[in-house]
């Protein structure tokens, strides 16, 4: 018998339907791959960012800080020196004018006395404490010294202002002043030097 219709399927027999093609759902939450990289290495970026930009502005800010002026150079000796004649002193030898200064210094670095000396050829001089000594700033200090007569025509029978010849070192400079002692050393040093050589 033939039939008219469609061939009905037999008992077991499925009919497959096409699967449906498959589409492409991206998941919330998790990026791609591109995505997922920048989303790691954004906060260490951030940071190092901010990082360098304030380390750039913190030196500039020290480079263009306002610089404290350089610091004063400390004063030369002789500035800061004071040598004042305090009294003849007795001598055992009657041939030696012995006397004493104080010595102060002011102001600044301790300042060294390397040599004491006076103009007269004919005297020679002795000084204790025996130079070199130092002073320190804001002290003063008792020096005795002893002119000797060597040769009395060379000796001046009545100076006028003798002085004494000083070299003085500091952290500055090193510098030979003249101290002038002042009326009482230089009647003091002319009576000595009649009592040694005689009136001339």
């Amino acid at each position: 018998m033939s039939g008219v219709g469609p061939v009905e399927p037999g008992e077991g027999t499925h009919i497959q339907q096409p699967s449906p093609a498959p589409q492409f759902t991206p998941q919330r939450g998790r990026p791609a791959p591109l995505g997922r990289l920048l989303g790691e290495h954004r906060r260490a970026a951030v940071a190092a960012g901010v990082t360098a930009a304030l380390l750039a502005g913190g030196g500039y800010l020290y480079a263009t800080r306002p610089q404290p002026p350089p610091a004063a150079a400390p004063p030369y000796p002789s500035q800061v020196v004071d040598i004042r004649y305090l009294s003849r002193t007795v001598s055992p030898d009657p041939a030696d004018f012995r006397f004493d200064v104080a010595l102060s210094v002011l102001s600044g670095p301790p300042v060294t006395v390397t040599a004491i000396s006076q103009p007269y050829a004919g005297l020679s001089v002795t000084a204790s404490p025996r130079p070199p000594f130092r002073t320190e700033a804001g002290s003063s200090r008792k020096v005795t010294i002893t002119l000797r007569a060597t040769e009395c025509g060379k000796i001046p029978g009545n100076a006028g202002l003798p002085f004494l010849d000083v070299t003085l070192r500091n952290t500055r400079a090193i510098e030979m002043h003249s101290f002038i002692l002042g009326s009482r050393y230089a009647r003091d040093l002319s009576q000595a030097r009649q009592a040694a050589c005689g009136p001339k």
